[in-house]
């Protein structure tokens, strides 16, 4: 089939409607957390899944039927998603749960074909026009939906993007509601494999008040930037690898076996896992494949008194090449201030642990900082260790000492590059993005829409192909992404 030009191309709403939950609510007003309120500034999260198109010729009237209907069933599970937002008279922000329903739209792009959206090197603009409440800011959720869904059938394909408030969910939430919204349509079923939690009596639930502005805020960065954008696809060999060069250990991959990156990967929502036979705590894995040692272990350690070196995780040393490579295609002055920041789940880190599935915002942002002349003179290993150091210390006191900050200064989330010398790295590629299987096979591709993009946003996620393969999305000046384009130290690892 022959690919269009995706400039050519246009996106046709053929039908629009506001579809209601199966059932009634009977959950309460969600107060908005410490990690949700600060996301009030945030535009909406656009992500989506393209597929193709379901076999036997389904009509098209038949495929967005059962896609509403199934909506309408995965609703009724996650109430506040068909809320909106309410200001109490103390200042306090809540998602009323009234069933006032999401926006659902049925698109045509007749003239784009699957390799129209995955063939070109820079992702298409057209994929913009896959998602609704394009630019729309979260404060905006007091009087737009919360939710929108938008189906885009295109020659060979089926794209569904869902777009939601960024101070109501985070990625965990939102992959955990469109996990479950395929599962329903799949299956048919009310008895879901990942029920939220609505809990509202953790720490992050804080008296504070956010005073916002009149006409509520508004996004930190330039929305409208010259921006290249690209995703750079990374083999799970490629990153063992890289790894192993890291870590100085050049028989890393015969080490790591292919039941330790399930367990990293499909197990890592399970509150224990089985590894070489023994059942283990989750949290003891996780230390252990994001590069760091469980509480036992390294009291086991000191006991011995072994003083191993730290294991640098793969996707840490993922960052640390992405890091050394930006700041070079930069060219900053040596002694400019670099940032690199890691969004980071606070579900597990908090003592006691909120609930895997706790639905919001349960992120905390953690900085690493070094001069542009440390990351470029040293080595992949240094860069690597100073984010694992980071990340490791970010602990239930870490968390609560930035609940406390929080509260001292209630403040909107400044999202941006605001020094030209920062990179923020959101997403996971942990997340089940490619368990989307919503009754003909499983994604094609994970994309994303406009919202929240600027020079040097990148965002994880898993490879199609599994097995610790990852895909970085790079956001950058025109300028700098022709620059890292053409650098070998990164180009080697991309697959072509």
């Amino acid at each position: 089939m022959a690919c269009t030009s995706s400039s050519e191309a246009s996106v046709t709403v053929v039908s629009k409607c506001t579809v209601f939950p199966d059932r009634k609510s009977t959950l309460e007003d969600l107060k908005l957390s410490v990690s949700d309120l600060p996301m009030l500034s945030c535009h909406y999260i656009q992500k989506g899944c393209l597929f193709t198109s379901p076999p036997n010729d389904v009509p098209s009237e038949a495929l967005v039927s059962l896609l509403k209907r199934g909506l309408s069933q995965a609703l009724a599970l996650f109430p506040p998603l068909a809320g909106r937002l309410m200001t109490d008279p103390d200042g306090h922000v809540h998602i009323s749960c009234n069933d006032a329903g999401v926006l659902f739209l049925h698109a045509s792009a007749s003239d784009l074909a699957i390799c129209d959206v995955l063939g070109p090197v820079h992702v298409p603009e057209c994929i913009k026009g896959f998602f609704a409440l394009d630019r729309t800011v979260s404060y905006c959720g007091h009087f737009e939906p919360i939710m929108a869904v938008q189906v885009t059938e295109l020659k060979d394909g089926i794209f569904i993007g869902c777009t939601v408030n960024h101070a109501v969910i985070d990625g965990t939430s939102f992959w955990n509601f469109f996990n479950t919204f395929a599962e329903v349509c799949r299956a048919g079923s009310r008895r879901v494999s990942r029920v939220p939690d609505f809990g509202r009596d953790s720490v992050l639930i804080s008296s504070a008040v956010l005073k916002v502005p009149e006409g509520g805020p508004k996004v930190t960065f330039d929305e409208y930037a010259p921006l290249a954008e690209r995703i750079f696809s990374f083999s799970r060999e490629a990153i063992l690898e890289l790894k192993a060069k890291v870590n100085g250990n050049h028989n890393q991959k015969r080490l790591l076996e292919a039941n330790a990156v399930e367990v990293m990967g499909k197990q890592l929502h399970d509150p224990h896992v089985t590894v070489n036979g023994k059942v283990t705590s989750i949290l003891d894995n996780l230390n252990f494949f994001r590069g760091g040692v469980s509480k036992r272990s390294a009291a086991a350690d000191q006991g011995r008194g072994s003083h191993a070196a730290v294991e640098i995780s793969s996707f840490q040393s993922l960052c640390a090449l992405l890091w050394k490579c930006v700041t070079r295609a930069r060219k900053l002055p040596a002694s400019k201030t670099t940032t690199f920041r890691m969004a980071v789940n606070c579900r597990h880190r908090l003592e006691p642990a909120l609930d895997t599935h706790y639905f919001g915002n349960a992120i905390q942002s953690i900085p690493t900082y070094a001069p542009a002349g440390n990351v470029l003179a040293r080595d992949l290993r240094w860069c690597a260790e100073q984010l694992n150091k980071n990340v490791l210390a970010h602990d239930d006191w870490k968390v609560r000492r930035g609940v406390e900050d929080w509260e001292r200064d209630p403040r909107c989330f400044p999202l941006g590059n605001f020094d030209g010398a920062s990179i923020t790295m959101g997403s996971s590629p942990r997340f089940p993005m490619f368990d989307n299987d919503f009754g003909w096979g499983r994604p094609m591709a994970v994309r994303s829409g406009r919202a929240n993009k600027f020079d040097g946003k990148f965002s994880a996620f898993p490879g199609r192909e599994g097995s610790g393969s990852v895909d970085i999305e790079v956001v950058l000046s025109p300028e700098t992404m022709a620059a890292i384009e053409a650098d070998p130290e990164l180009m080697q690892y991309v697959s072509s």
